[in-house]
């Protein structure tokens, strides 16, 4: 494999936004966001290098929709703190400042209880699924604290995808009910890098087609799947224009294998050496943003030989020693800065 590179161009997008075109700011997950997710994952994994662990992660995702549907009531911000959280241009649901209800550990045992039943008994992920289950509040609450914070300083990281997916179903519900809840609950936020819902990082960015989205592109939160507006060609980490170029596996006999792996691409930028995925919906209708970034790890590897530094985290794959410390995604930046 190698790499192809296309450099700045103004866009349609830009062209619209500069000339006050309105378009939706925020996108809140779909109840069918884990469903959409565990299917595009299962056409992924067709003749995958990674196609047990992509099948795994199906398992999660569709287990994730199960509980996303019955999910029970837990705490929701009041419209005071959604008052207060906008006038300091902070997310409402802010991952360091939410306190997690309960509900979310149970909600993680009756997850993983789900991912049992579907696998095979042979299945090798077993141990690691029966091994979280039995683990105490406690416990999970350390872990959670850790994956949170973006280290795995003592993180458990083989169960850390599986956590992660707890934290997603729990979040993904809280951001939902709370749109329902409170009037107008996410306003703007001072770190545009940052989801607006939890101040979470993006796992990547998708360009949309269809309704009054079409050809803006939208960076997709890890935590709760929250998608915000950015516009195309602008560095997800430093916020500049310049020295963006993106960057796509070429497969060097097969033309066409070439223009449909397009359809993800690296945005790198040149300013601050750092990069984050971005999909495109107008080249694969069926990509999916958190799937299609996991299907594409040798495309991380290419850009990282190169010196760039992933803007984003993806809970379904992290990278660290839990035992000697370290990170499970980049340092995140101080709230409010680039």
């Amino acid at each position: 494999m190698t790499l192809s590179a296309s450099a700045r161009l103004r866009t349609p997008e830009e062209i619209a936004v500069n000339a006050g075109a309105d378009l939706p700011r925020l996108r809140l997950p779909d109840a069918d966001v884990f469903a959409q997710r565990a299917l595009r994952l299962r056409q992924l994994a067709a003749g995958h290098a990674m196609r047990d662990y992509l099948l795994l992660m199906a398992v999660v995702c569709e287990a994730q929709h199960a509980r996303l549907a019955g999910y029970p009531a837990v705490p929701l911000p009041t419209v005071e703190q959604a008052d207060a959280a906008s006038q300091t241009g902070a997310p409402l649901l802010d991952t360091a400042q939410w306190p997690r209800a309960a509900a979310w550990k149970s909600e993680l045992r009756a997850l993983l209880a789900q991912v049992l039943d579907q696998l095979p008994a042979d299945s090798p992920a077993r141990a690691g699924v029966q091994a979280l289950a039995q683990r105490d509040d406690t416990a999970l609450e350390q872990q959670a604290e850790r994956l949170l914070a973006g280290i795995t300083l003592g993180l458990d990281m083989a169960a850390a995808p599986l956590i992660a997916a707890g934290l997603q179903l729990y979040w993904t519900h809280l951001v939902r009910a709370s749109a329902q809840a409170v009037p107008n609950p996410y306003g703007y936020v001072q770190d545009a890098t940052r989801c607006p819902c939890c101040g979470s990082l993006p796992t990547a960015s998708v360009t949309r087609v269809g309704g009054d989205s079409e050809g803006f592109r939208y960076l997709h939160c890890a935590l709760c799947n929250a998608e915000w507006h950015m516009v195309r060609i602008k560095c997800t980490h430093c916020l500049s224009t310049g020295g963006v170029r993106f960057r796509a596996l070429q497969a060097l006999a097969d033309a066409d294998q070439s223009t449909r792996r397009e359809s993800v691409q690296a945005e790198t930028c040149d300013t601050c050496q750092h990069y984050l995925k971005i999909v495109h919906m107008d080249r694969d209708l069926h990509v999916e943003p958190v799937a299609d970034d996991l299907a594409s790890l040798t495309l991380d590897l290419l850009v990282a030989e190169e010196g760039y530094q992933r803007h984003g985290v993806n809970f379904m794959l992290l990278f660290g020693d839990g035992d000697e410390g370290g990170e499970a995604a980049p340092p995140p930046p101080e709230r409010g800065s680039a």
